[in-house]
């Protein structure tokens, strides 16, 4: 993954910093580089919970779903 660079706009109120505001673009790599943390998360919760049952090859995987042409 690349280092992701945000550009705040920081607003404040009676000098307090109160709110950050990123460009759009800025905001949507945001969010799917945090949908990517997840599925990584997710993906290691699912290996730690089927440690030790034996694997399916993809190939019955796409067979069984009928998604060999996909």
């Amino acid at each position: 993954m690349s280092t992701l660079q945000l550009n705040p706009e920081i607003l404040t109120r009676n000098g307090e910093k109160m709110f950050a505001v990123i460009p759009y673009d800025e905001y949507l790599k945001l969010e799917e580089r945090i949908e990517d943390v997840q599925d990584l998360i997710d993906l290691r919760q699912a290996r730690e919970e089927n440690k030790g049952e034996p694997g399916i090859p993809i190939e019955d995987v796409l067979k069984k779903y009928d998604l060999s042409g996909a």
